[in-house]
């Protein structure tokens, strides 16, 4: 299932650590430190499906071989505890295949860290359960000679905040595009007003320490964060299906069990709260679902939202006060020279001057070109975060 997970942390020489040593790690490569006179070779490393360095426009060749890269930003810092480089590392989600995750980690990397100037080391680790992207950053300014300047704006704390908010759009969208009904969201479970505490992913490392008889430090406060949550949920356990509604506005019994069983997975007590739950009066049958003999679900409460979204949305389309001059809409397509006769059409469709339209299709027919073009007649300058490519309404 979809998780949300975004950190961003620095990497120091005051810690010991080496950018050339990451990104060895990272890209599953051998890559030689000059500095340090010594070669790190992780290229036996599993599960690296993706490689690559991003640069802004114009920017030197040299940049994009990983070894000439990294040596050269090690050089440019003479400090013993000088900060070298920056890494962000952020979940994909589950639903997506090898080449969607690849794309959206591509597009999130280039607008937030190519287009301002950073160098970024791009690689995405598909482990089971876990796919997942790390990125390494310069915090240098890229000159034709070199780097310069450390650029001390990339380092704001509303810049982490853009960050973390645009992310959890743009993997929205990604989903919608490859038809799955799920949401991420960044905020903390505070904000989203959850009276659950977060969990987190151990990670390999926490695993393999387990499998070794240990029991480290963070499993063990992860499972007092369990035993707690757990204390709650059996009180209303209907909030197991606040949490998926967050995410999906349908679920199946197996979203369910996945969600009781991060809080349980003792046997009596997971067969009990999935009794429960699958007798509460909230749960109402939808029917089946696109997979042979798998219900679909929703609650009472997610239907009267929805309910109330299609009356509003009824009311919009009953309404025309949205016209587009048509000197407007022959400018918009006549820029667009890309679009095909469907797409023109489908252009003159969603700029009708109804308050609403709707625009859906398969992905790769060229919904994207399609809004682009109806945005230009309308006048919109928006993001594209904020605007659907599936589903767009004015």
């Amino acid at each position: 299932m979809a998780i949300y997970h975004f950190t961003a942390k620095v990497i120091s020489r005051s810690k010991g650590r080496s950018t050339v040593a990451a990104a060895a790690y990272r890209s599953a490569s051998e890559i030689r430190d000059y500095r340090q006179d010594l070669t790190f070779d992780y290229a036996a490393k599993p599960d690296v499906i993706h490689s690559e360095i991003l640069a802004p426009e114009g920017a030197p060749q040299w940049v994009h071989d990983r070894e000439l890269l990294w040596n050269a930003v090690e050089a440019g810092e003479k400090r013993r505890d000088a900060q070298v480089a920056r890494e962000v590392e952020f979940a994909l989600p589950e639903e997506l295949n090898r080449a969607e995750a690849i794309a959206l980690a591509r597009e999130f990397v280039e607008r937030e860290f190519v287009s301002r100037g950073m160098v970024a080391d791009l690689n995405v680790h598909w482990d089971q359960g876990n796919p997942h992207a790390h990125v390494m950053l310069t915090m240098r300014e890229l000159t034709p000679d070199g780097f310069g300047l450390k650029v001390t704006g990339w380092n704001r704390r509303e810049l982490l905040g853009e960050w973390l908010e645009y992310r959890a759009d743009l993997a929205n969208e990604h989903l919608l595009r490859s038809g799955f009904d799920i949401r991420i969201d960044h905020r903390s479970y505070k904000d989203q007003g959850v009276g659950l505490e977060p969990t987190s992913h151990l990670g390999r490392a926490v695993d393999e320490m387990r499998a070794r008889g240990e029991q480290p430090e963070r499993f063990r406060q992860l499972e007092q964060v369990r035993q707690r949550n757990a204390r709650i949920i059996e009180q209303p356990p209907e909030i197991v299906f606040d949490n998926l509604t967050r995410r999906q506005s349908t679920f199946t019994r197996r979203d369910i069990a996945r969600e009781v069983f991060r809080y349980f997975d003792d046997g009596e007590q997971f067969r009990n709260l999935m009794a429960r739950l699958e007798a509460s009066p909230q749960l109402v049958v939808l029917g089946p679902g696109p997979v042979a003999e798998e219900v679909r679900y929703t609650t009472r409460s997610m239907l009267r939202v929805e309910e109330r979204m299609a009356e509003i949305a009824f009311e919009m389309a009953a309404a025309d006060r949205h016209l587009v001059r048509g000197t407007a809409l022959t400018s918009a397509i006549s820029k667009h020279l890309e679009l095909s006769s469907e797409q023109r059409e489908a252009v003159r469709q969603v700029t009708s001057a109804r308050d609403i339209e709707v625009l859906a299709g398969l992905a790769g027919t060229g919904k994207s070109a399609a809004v682009a073009a109806a945005k230009d007649a309308w006048g919109v300058r928006l993001s594209g975060a904020r605007c659907s490519t599936l589903r767009h309404s004015r």
